[in-house]
């Protein structure tokens, strides 16, 4: 099981804590020694002051500009986005920045994609809300063929492409793996067929703004991998599909507390066919934070890595 972590740049409250350049660098070089397969940025490029104030909102930096900084000090931990709001973006811009950052960093991107789902969001930068399942599927087929093709030529919604080549590729043939995120059906069905990756998220229903299917148990999550499964049989698809899904985003029934527990909890997840997995530590300043990513990959990093990933007859073709 591959173990990832997030950049805490969320954290405006102590913003010299943990969103300047130099606390990116300590903190990604930090989960790269500690053993961390990647480190994710989230993507909230002009969020609406009600949603901050319920509690439930954050901003961030721009998750190119950040991950670049990750990119430029470490050497081998993977930059994810989780997730970039497709709609948001020109497929095309959003394909030139993802080659470009995935070409200088030596080809350690991991593009998690969402349609979003906060709607004000939506109006304040000019993109139908109505729009966005159509939309990021349309991304996703434009970037690869960005990424791929010379002398493109694509109409989409919003777009005509009559003859044009994007260069420099990434760094990889076919571009970076794509990694869709949601937990509704249709969100299943665009990562069966359309990417090499799928990411859920543990969700209750308790926020208005968020638009996405409940997934509050385990066997909520198990019944969307069986949905996932069979979709995937309906459609031919050949090549299992790598799963994403934090280590501490539900109650599971463990029978040990700490790391011992933690532990547990990744064999649970693993047993249902997650193969990759996420753990943000708390902490309320930089070197606690460094600190509490150097005891991860101590005591739990290495315990979750031994744990076989049963990709459920569904991974990635592009690892």
């Amino acid at each position: 099981m591959r173990v990832g972590t997030a950049l805490p740049l969320t954290a405006l409250d102590r913003p010299e804590e943990f969103v300047t350049g130099q606390a990116v660098v300590e903190i990604a070089t930090a989960a790269e020694a500690a053993g961390f397969d990647s480190i994710a940025v989230s993507d909230h490029p002009f969020p609406d002051d009600d949603w901050l104030r319920n509690g439930n909102g954050h901003h961030n930096h721009d998750p190119f500009v950040a991950l670049s900084f990750a990119a430029a000090a470490t050497t081998t931990i993977r930059l994810r986005t989780a997730l970039l709001v497709l709609p948001y973006r020109n497929p095309f811009l959003a394909a030139r920045s993802v080659a470009s950052l995935d070409a200088l960093s030596g080809g350690r991107v991991v593009l998690g994609v969402g349609t979003g789902y906060l709607e004000a969001e939506f109006r304040a930068l000019g993109v139908c809300f109505d729009e966005r399942n159509e939309l990021t599927d349309e991304a996703i087929v434009a970037m690869r063929r960005a990424w791929t093709e010379d002398g493109v030529r694509m109409t989409g919604r919003h777009f005509e492409a009559r003859g044009h080549t994007l260069l420099p590729r990434p760094s990889r043939p076919g571009g970076p793996p794509i990694w869709a995120g949601g937990n509704s059906r249709r969100a299943i069905r665009r990562a069966v067929e359309l990417c090499d990756g799928w990411s859920p998220m543990a969700y209750t229903g308790n926020v208005v703004s968020r638009r996405t299917a409940t997934l509050a148990s385990v066997d909520d999550l198990r019944a969307r991998m069986a949905y996932a499964a069979e979709h995937g049989d309906a459609v031919g698809r050949t090549t299992p599909l790598r799963v994403s899904f934090g280590l501490d985003w539900l109650p599971l029934p463990t029978s040990a507390d700490g790391v011992d527990g933690l532990v547990e909890a990744g064999e649970l997840l693993a047993a249902v066919g997650v193969t990759d997995t996420t753990l943000d530590p708390p902490a309320t300043s930089r070197a606690e934070f460094v600190a509490e990513l150097q005891r991860l990959g101590e005591d739990l990093v290495p315990r979750l890595q031994a744990i076989p990933a049963r990709a459920h007859r569904l991974s990635s073709p592009n690892p």
